[in-house]
């Protein structure tokens, strides 16, 4: 049961940050599918700078920096959509897809080079980062504590402050309903769409960082991220757009995910006898289901999705 706790902490943490990464770039007025994509970048540049840090690194050193370097990696990558669904008014939904595709392909290229070039014997798309994850754990006699659920949680109070306490929050969310009207008070919609864009890089970035320091033990770059960016837009849409809700909707995704990783202990506990498959299902299934229960009364942003033209009124 306390290693069931462990992994909802710990996938929760991750939907949390991609969650809420969408749900600012589609406060802002842009749809982000991409976030499958910039999640494989942003734990592409935590992998690397783990791994050539120097080895004597002081511990809140090697964190702030590793942290920093996969924001700034997921951002960078975002800002492609940026450009793309601002400057040029390009479909969204289509570069977003594109993302998604480019990302684990830039990682599994750009690892096996590095790999081919060291004289590694097995070249293949993984980084040996083992020794730096440490750097992020605590131990608490056998639960195993990871700063980043920490600072998933200081990340969810932040964005509820943000978007509804602060007037950055409150343009933005104006730059999603009624770009128009914002416009005509002076508010710069395209800065704020790309500021929007921009969080929503840095929190998937960060996301792909969690999950890959502590969600998984061994990290290949063709596997993606098991299919974290979606259920983070599931979670998101059932969450309605609000960052409570996104975290208590986190919690739950989180869960069924975490049966799957410890599936034979659950399922000695409720006598269910079910094959490891179906508990590896089990959160897109879930995701799926309550999509098509929440999909019609879901409330997004009604100028999500729809390029700003400054001379439409």
């Amino acid at each position: 049961m306390l290693l069931l706790i462990q992994y909802t902490l710990i996938f929760a943490s991750v939907l949390i940050l991609v969650a809420l990464g969408g749900c600012f770039s589609e406060h802002g007025g842009i749809i982000n599918i991409g976030l499958e994509g910039i999640m494989v970048i942003g734990a592409l540049g935590g992998a690397l700078a783990m791994k050539y840090l120097p080895a004597g690194t002081p511990a809140f050193l090697m964190i702030l920096l590793v942290i920093l370097i996969s924001v700034l990696a997921g951002m960078a990558f975002s800002l492609l959509l940026g450009i793309a669904a601002i400057r040029f008014n390009a479909d969204q939904t289509l570069i977003g897809t594109g993302l998604n595709l480019l990302g684990p392909a830039i990682a599994v290229v750009l690892v096996r080079a590095i790999n081919t070039a060291e004289s590694v014997d097995n070249v293949s798309s993984t980084v040996a980062y083992g020794t730096a994850k440490k750097s992020f754990l605590v131990y608490l006699g056998s639960f195993e504590f990871n700063w980043f659920m920490l600072i998933a949680f200081l990340i969810l109070i932040a964005s509820y402050v943000v978007l509804y306490k602060t007037k950055f929050g409150l343009r933005l969310c104006a730059c999603g309903e009624h770009p128009q009207a914002a416009d005509s008070v002076g508010i710069n919609v395209y800065l704020m769409r790309y500021a929007g864009v921009l969080i929503s890089g840095a929190l998937g970035g960060l996301g792909g960082l969690v999950y890959i320091t502590a969600g998984v033990s061994e990290w290949k770059f063709e596997n993606g991220v098991a299919g974290f960016g979606f259920l983070a837009l599931a979670v998101m849409i059932f969450g309605q757009w609000r960052p409570i809700n996104i975290g208590l909707a986190a919690f739950l995704f989180g869960l069924f995910r975490a049966l799957s990783n410890v599936y034979t202990g659950f399922d000695a506990l409720v006598a269910l006898k079910l094959p490891s498959t179906v508990y590896n299902m089990l959160p897109y299934i879930i995701s799926l289901i309550v999509l098509i229960f929440v999909s019609k009364k879901s409330r997004a942003p009604k100028a999500e999705g729809i390029p700003y033209d400054k001379g439409q009124r």
